[in-house]
């Protein structure tokens, strides 16, 4: 027994270790790949926030979700550069944007505004993903002018009607929340979110990250369950694309099928599988976007 407890013992220090180098190797290319961007930062009122903007033609304000940032909001949509303006902020917390007040959706939402303001931006059509989605509808409840449309991307979603009682901190455990960590949990992503482990690559680094994935956690994730009545979906007016996978394990797709009766002028485009992003259904999503923003 002792010796199969000391196997096991120096095969999970080998996988840590290997871990370990990939690691450190996964945050060289992170750095490397985000000295690619045109990063440009916005001096707001309470502090900073990094955006990019790119393209030209009717303007999109992307919405990341969680262990986003700006290059998460603009690889969701940078196959529309051609068509569009893109303007993909970091939320805050993420990639050097600094949290205002208390960092709750509706600050988020001021913020957007804000950005706009400093953009010289009247209005926009807004597409958000996963736990941008609560931001996102709460600029459309908050800001309805200056929201031409909609769209939500297999995006967190209200519940269809006042929960008896909701999970208070809705993230990934605290201590998991480095890169280390990440990558040795990295083969789990795929059996625990049908992500492919790959993943992991993409959210480095993470230590740039971590104050936004924790305030999403804290307060972006339950705050429409938490404050349900400051959420009368039934009052939005702008036009709502909804596109969602059934087979997605990170945002609900039962809770996404019953709060669509919620959102009044709504088209709802649902694919049977593709995970959380939707993968392999590319040019379906862009072919809706299309019609969605021509109507």
């Amino acid at each position: 027994m002792i010796w199969i407890i000391l196997g096991i013992l120096l095969i999970f220090l080998i996988y840590a270790a290997v871990q370990g180098i990939r690691t450190s190797h996964g945050l060289t290319k992170a750095y490397e790949r985000l000295s690619n961007y045109n990063v440009k930062t916005a001096t707001l009122s309470y502090g900073n926030v990094t955006y990019l903007d790119e393209g030209e033609g009717e303007i999109i304000l992307s919405v990341h979700g969680i262990f986003g940032g700006y290059d998460q909001a603009y690889e969701t949509v940078k196959a529309r550069k051609s068509t569009n303006r893109l303007i993909a902020p970091s939320r805050f917390g993420y990639l050097g944007s600094d949290i205002k007040g208390d960092g709750s959706p509706k600050a988020q939402a001021d913020a957007f505004a804000e950005l706009l303001d400093f953009l010289d931006i009247d209005s926009v059509f807004v597409l958000a993903t996963s736990a941008g989605g609560t931001p996102a509808i709460r600029f459309a409840l908050d800001y309805p002018e200056r929201v031409k449309g909609l769209v939500l991307f297999c995006s967190a979603m209200p519940p269809a009607e006042e929960p008896e009682s909701y999970v208070q901190y809705q993230g990934p455990p605290k201590a998991l929340i480095s890169d280390f960590a990440m990558y040795l949990i990295s083969p789990l992503f795929k059996p625990l979110m049908g992500l492919p482990p790959s993943t992991v690559e993409d959210i480095q680094p993470v230590s740039k990250r971590k104050a936004g994935v924790i305030l999403d956690g804290e307060q972006t994730n339950p705050d429409m369950e938490r404050h349900f009545d400051q959420y009368p979906i039934e009052s939005l007016k702008m036009p709502i694309l909804i596109l969602h996978a059934k087979d997605d394990s990170v945002a609900s797709f039962d809770k996404t099928r019953l709060a669509v009766p919620r959102f009044p002028n709504c088209t709802f485009v649902a694919f049977e599988d593709g995970g959380h992003m939707m993968a392999g259904h590319e040019q379906e999503i862009n072919e809706a976007l299309d019609q969605f923003l021509s109507d």
